[in-house]
């Protein structure tokens, strides 16, 4: 059985300290055979939830709001096994674009009768200094209230670091992203009847 992890970034910077995280947890991820996908959900027109609750009439999977990124967010993570929510830490909290997908994501998951509901399911963030627990809380509560199975590591996801690059030098940081790799991995296989 093919199993994939799919990891949503909102960090403006491309190849930045999110994504260096993000890509040391999916190395752990392909080295247990497990196929990877990163979405840049940054720098693509995203826009807030507008609390129409057309989602609920329509129930089709897709936000009402048709002329940005969110629905094609929505539809690689109804397809993956294993999600990964990933953002920067700013002015403690998530950066706009991954509140809009909570927000507007959380809302069509629990109108499609929670469609994310079983996947394993994990946040991360990279930080300077301060701020990332209420980040990774703020993505959680979407993990959590969708019924994913949130994975943890052996301390909160997540990685010190300003400029780009500064994260590598976070050896405990890093640590924990190789580990939580391991963690879904592991997961990802239990749940999915491999033994391997």
């Amino acid at each position: 059985m093919s199993l994939k992890v799919l990891a949503v970034h909102s960090s403006p910077r491309k190849e930045g300290n999110t994504a260096i995280m993000v890509k040391r947890v999916f190395a752990e991820l392909n080295a247990e055979g497990i196929e990877t996908e990163m979405l840049h959900i940054a720098g693509k027109p995203v826009r807030g939830c507008m609390a129409c609750r057309r989602c609920y009439e329509n129930r089709n999977g897709r936000c009402v709001i048709e002329d940005d990124f969110v629905n094609d967010c929505l539809a690689a993570m109804a397809k993956a096994d294993g999600i990964i929510l990933a953002s920067p830490t700013y002015f403690g909290n998530v950066t706009t674009e991954m509140k809009a997908l909570i927000d507007r994501g959380g809302y069509v998951s629990k109108a499609n009768g929670d469609m994310l509901k079983g996947k394993v399911a994990a946040a991360v963030s990279a930080v300077r200094r301060a701020g990332s627990l209420p980040t990774l809380d703020a993505m959680n509560h979407l993990l959590l209230s969708a019924q994913m199975y949130v994975v943890g590591s052996s301390y909160w996801n997540l990685a010190i670091g300003r400029l780009p690059g500064e994260v590598e030098q976070d050896e405990e940081g890093m640590g924990t992203m190789a580990q939580l790799g391991k963690n879904m991995a592991w997961l990802l296989k239990k749940l999915h009847g491999s033994n391997s």
